[in-house]
Order: structure tokens, then C-alpha cells, then sequence
């Protein structure tokens, strides 16, 4: 992939760029890939210590279930015959993590009043007992589906990223470093050659003015040997001190003007 790449002064310059956007995006994934895990982290704690105290809860709801149904005897009857109407229901939000939502899960009251006439000859605390007892395992199983459900999105998610940060890390930034190196190896490399032309060039200019340097000197030379008079004169510095010295005014004829 490098090879193709034109060594030029502008795709230097646009893969530096490349490059700095790369690792601002590996910087900020990575940041959003340490906040996901600590999330992470804190999800899968809270989901172990709520089941833990589901256990105990779940014994504790179907004992006084038990209790109720010794006390009062089989009310389950007199239950289903009754009015079925929900005094609880779950509510839903989103929660947003470093980009991630999650949902949430709460309970919520109805305001419906249960009108059973149950425990009226006897048994009616255990029934009571019972229906707080598995009013707190309600409570618990919400908030166990409300951690599993984040559980599996902040799982993906943070595959999703790791992904994203050793693709960047490992793939991209090195290979857009070799592609840098690879351009700044060729643009020396032409820098160099064009350094090595020019002081060829200057060696052949300078070799040329010396030889017709050479060549002056050996024509003054012969000029001087062969006796050349005018070219001596001409090589001589001529006196500006007495320019009128060889001229006589005498031998001029008077001018008249009529």
C-alpha cells in the first residue's frame, strides 16, 4: 500500500494529518474504553451481590408463601376469582455512559388498591407477610433484569471498542508511520540527487570560466612573444595626466570668420 503512495511534499503533509486525527481518535476511544470497563465492572459486582441477596429473598418469599397457605388455607382460588389488576408495573429509562445507553428498570405503583378479602377468618398477617416478602423479590427481580440488560449492551459495546482501539493502535497508525517513513526516505533520497546535480553543474561552469580564463592568458602570452605593439598598448594603462601632450597648436591654421 505504500508503494503507491506518490512521494510528494503534499501527501506528506496530508498523512501527517492523518496521522495526528488518528491518534486523537485512538486517545479518545481508549478513554472511552477505560470508562466502559469500569462501568463494566460495577455491573458485573452489583449483579453478583444481587443475586446473592435473591437467594435469601427468594427462601424467604416462598416460606411465608407457605405459612400463609397453613394459616388462611388455599386462598389461591379466591385470588384468581378476584379482580386482576396490576398495582405495580416497571418503568423504563435510558442511562448514557460515554456514549453507550443503557436501559433501566424501576418499579413503579400503580395506585391501585387490592380489594381481596382475604385472611378475614384467619391466616391474614402470614398473607400480609407474604405479599411484602415478595414485594422485596419483585423489587430485586427488576433490578437483576434492569443489570443483565446493561450487562449485554455494555458487553457489545465494549467489544465494539476494544475492536476500534487495536485496530488503530495495531493497524492503522503503523501503517501510516510507514508510509511517512517510506515518503521522507524518497524525499531525501531526491534532495540528495538534486544536491549532487547542482554541484555538478556548478563543477562545469566553473571548469568553463577557468579554461577561457586559460585561454586569455595564452593569447596575451603569444601576442606579447610575437612583438605585438598594439596589443601591449592596448594592455598597457594609458596616462590621462597630459591628454593635449602631443598636439601643437602651431601648426594649426587660424579660422576667420566673415
Amino acid at each position: 500500500m505504500s508503494q503507491q503512495v506518490p512521494a510528494t511534499r503534499m501527501n506528506l503533509t496530508m498523512y501527517k494529518s492523518k496521522l495526528v486525527a488518528a491518534k486523537k481518535g485512538f486517545d479518545l476511544l481508549k478513554k472511552k474504553s477505560d470508562a466502559l470497563k469500569v462501568r463494566f465492572r460495577e455491573i458485573c459486582k452489583n449483579i453478583y451481590n444481587t443475586k446473592l441477596h435473591m437467594g435469601t429473598e427468594s427462601s424467604d418469599a416462598f416460606f411465608s408463601l407457605t405459612q400463609a397457605e397453613y394459616a388462611a388455607g388455599n386462598f389461591r382460588t379466591n385470588l384468581l376469582e378476584g379482580q386482576m389488576l396490576a398495582s405495580v408495573c416497571v418503568a423504563s429509562r435510558t442511562d448514557n455512559v460515554a456514549g453507550v445507553k443503557l436501559p433501566v428498570f424501576t418499579k413503579q405503583d400503580t395506585g391501585t388498591e387490592t380489594t381481596e378479602r382475604l385472611g378475614l377468618v384467619g391466616g391474614g398477617r402470614k398473607i400480609q407477610a407474604c405479599r411484602d416478602n415478595f414485594s422485596l423479590y419483585l423489587e430485586s427481580l427488576i433490578k437483576l433484569a434492569s443489570l443483565q440488560t446493561s450487562f449485554v449492551a455494555m458487553d457489545e459495546a465494549l467489544k465494539v471498542t476494544n475492536r476500534r482501539v487495536n485496530a488503530l493502535e495495531n493497524v492503522t497508525i503503523p501503517k501510516i508511520n510507514a508510509i511517512l517513513s517510506e515518503i521522507n526516505r524518497e524525499l531525501d533520497e531526491l534532495e540528495r540527487e538534486d544536491f549532487t546535480r547542482l554541484k555538478k553543474v556548478q563543477s562545469k561552469k566553473a571548469d568553463k570560466i577557468k579554461e577561457e580564463e586559460d585561454a586569455k592568458a595564452a593569447l596575451a602570452a603569444a601576442a606579447k612573444a610575437n612583438g605585438d605593439k598594439d596589443v601591449v598598448a592596448l594592455d598597457a594603462p594609458s596616462s590621462t595626466s597630459n591628454v593635449l601632450g602631443g598636439y601643437d597648436a602651431a601648426d594649426d591654421e587660424d579660422v576667420v570668420f566673415t
